[in-house]
């Protein structure tokens, strides 16, 4: 019975069956342990691979160019109190002397 058991967290599929302590999706074959807590949204890593929160402080790891600015982000710059979202430039943030941007998550590490 497919309202019995929850949604599938890769797929969104309602046919998820048991497998010994396992669930399993017909569809798109994921597999999980319904015990453990599931990640919900947005999964942002940094270049190390850490999983980064909002709040989080980042430590940009290479000089990055701005558009209309007359120099380059310098790699070691600390941005404190990020927030994430959905999209190319998947953390929005303020960076003194630069002020709101984004950044791509893979042009920084976890401080």
């Amino acid at each position: 019975m497919p309202d019995t058991y929850p949604p599938c967290p890769n797929c969104k599929s309602e046919y998820t069956y048991p497998m010994d302590s396992l669930l399993v999706c017909p569809e798109c074959g994921h597999e999980w342990n319904p015990e453990e807590e599931q990640e919900t949204g947005l999964v942002v890593k940094d270049a190390n691979g850490n999983v980064l929160k909002d709040g989080d402080s980042v430590v940009v790891i290479k000089n990055l160019p701005v558009k209309g600015a007359p120099k380059p982000i310098k790699a070691g710059t600390k941005v404190k109190n990020i927030r994430l979202t959905d999209g190319d430039h998947n953390i929005d943030c303020k960076i003194d002397g630069f002020g709101s941007m984004g950044l791509k998550s893979e042009f920084v590490k976890k401080a």
